[in-house]
């Protein structure tokens, strides 16, 4: 360090370069779109043959898995990089719904998992995520840790169905299926709670404010 300020020295410090706003075709909405992609595709393939074939069913799980792992990347991707869209915030959870919905039916369909488990993971599912509309001009519900450890629940157990396991493993399933459903209805619950106290925060703010 010469203790010389840049301007005298015959420098100059160029202004930090405007961040604008992200474009539609990024790495986050991408990812986002090949989730929605992959949908249909692994509707066919978990069909496929009667929907009962194990190389057919690995193959759904592949599809499956990698709709999970885009669902872990692309919303991180897009708050640290700073490209979050409008699309985004609404095909991202369209997207999320979309994958485990599929899966849920299918299986239902194929007599592999009980119809209720189904009805219960997209009642809690579609409910939150029209709830969190319902308060976003309040405020924002974070997603809680509770929350991520369901979505983690729900993949895992979800995916264990769709492989054809037997044994201990169709066992496992059972039981990694049940912790999923109560994580997916205390959350759910512990939505409602803060929804609920972010609708009243918000009435109050507005009555005194008049």
């Amino acid at each position: 360090m010469t203790g010389v300020p840049a301007s005298a020295a015959g420098g100059h410090r160029r202004p930090a370069a405007a961040v604008g706003p992200a474009g539609l075709w990024n790495i986050a909405n991408i990812l986002t779109m090949v989730r929605l992609l992959l949908v249909p595709g692994f509707v066919l393939l978990m069909l496929h043959n009667g929907g009962y074939d194990p190389a057919w069913r690995s193959v759904a799980w592949a599809a499956f898995a990698i709709a999970m792992i885009t669902d872990l990347f692309d919303g991180h991707l897009a708050r640290r990089y700073n490209l979050v869209t409008d699309f985004g915030k609404i095909a991202d959870p369209i997207a999320d719904k979309a994958i485990m919905g599929a899966a849920l039916i299918c299986l239902s369909a194929l007599s592999d998992l009980p119809w209720w488990v189904t009805g219960v993971i997209l009642f809690r599912e579609i409910g939150i995520t029209l709830m969190r509309f319902w308060v976003i001009r309040i405020g924002v519900i974070p997603a809680s840790r509770g929350g991520k450890l369901k979505t983690l629940a729900q993949g895992t157990a979800v995916g264990m169905y769709i492989l054809a396991l037997t044994g201990p493993l169709a066992t496992l399933r059972f039981w990694v299926m049940a912790v999923a459903v109560i994580l997916t209805v205390v959350t759910g619950l512990d939505y409602v709670r803060q929804a609920i106290v972010l609708r009243r925060a918000g009435r109050a703010t507005e009555e005194a404010t008049r």
